[in-house]
């Protein structure tokens, strides 16, 4: 009885495929906009549509999430349809791509090979990953496009992969100290020398690399506690604005003590 609703939702959610493609098929051929698009065009659509699943992710609403899933596989498959039309791939190859993919670089399932825990295989996977690619780097596979933090943490995850990494995180912290201390003893705010501002800000990055490296040991996603801080940020900020405009104040001819009696409301919220 399992096996046979199994096989009912597997051919559901093939014919839902389908019925996605024909659409895409449709559209490409009927829409003026569809029939527009390049991957050019779409490449920045593409990147809104991943922050705004991102942003579904974070507030954990899955309604959402489902319906950001879908823009995606939109997205996937209007791809697909314009590599087929130049010739160079379609939807079929995209998918037994990625499956010969998962396939070699998990060997623990589909070969021989013995692992540990998931440390293991990730390791694996960056070493069959270099063997793949006959890349010379460790760090040839980190887009140069990723924004500053998130390429910060894969650069430390690839080395992590190949064993250059602290073996404690008391090791980290003592890292992330020392740093500090550089940064406030070379340009403490209170003393008036001037600013070398190249300096200051290759310090300050070595400092955020290596609070990155510690929250990494914590197993902390850097990129997203940044955002909740900044979502909190926000939505304390607009508690401020909308109650101190009901009270009658301009938030601009507010003194900075009188907005913190607002701040320290939001907080409570």
């Amino acid at each position: 009885m399992k096996r046979q609703a199994q096989k009912y939702v597997r051919e559901e959610q093939l014919k839902s495929f389908d019925r996605l493609l024909t659409i895409m098929d449709e559209l490409r051929e009927q829409c003026p906009w569809d029939r527009k698009q390049t991957m050019e065009s779409l490449r920045h659509l593409s990147i809104e549509e991943m922050y705004e699943l991102s942003d579904a992710i974070l507030e954990n609403d899955r309604d959402e999430i489902k319906n950001e899933l879908g823009d995606l596989m939109l997205h996937i498959v209007f791809y697909a349809r314009i590599g087929s039309e130049d010739g160079h791939f379609d939807i079929a190859e995209v998918i037994n791509s990625i499956c010969d993919k998962l396939i070699a670089r998990h060997p623990h399932i589909y070969g021989d090979v013995k692992v540990a825990d998931d440390q293991e295989v990730k390791e694996n996977w960056e070493k069959i990953k270099l063997e793949e690619k006959g890349d010379n780097s460790v760090l040839g596979g980190v887009p140069n496009s990723l924004p500053a933090l998130i390429k910060a943490m894969r650069i430390q995850e690839k080395a992590r992969g190949v064993g250059f990494d602290w073996e404690k995180k008391e090791q980290v912290w003592e890292k992330v100290e020392e740093e500090m201390a550089e940064f406030r003893s070379e340009f403490n705010v209170a003393e008036n020398k001037p600013l070398n501002k190249s300096k200051a800000q290759s310090e300050f990055g070595d400092l955020l690399f290596s609070l990155i490296n510690y929250a990494r040991f914590l197993d902390i996603n850097s990129e997203e506690a940044l955002e909740r801080t900044n979502k909190k940020f926000i939505k304390r900020f607009r508690f401020l604005e909308e109650h101190s405009h009901k009270d009658g104040k301009k938030i601009a001819d507010m003194s900075l003590e009188e907005m913190d009696v607002y701040w320290e409301k939001a907080k409570n919220l």
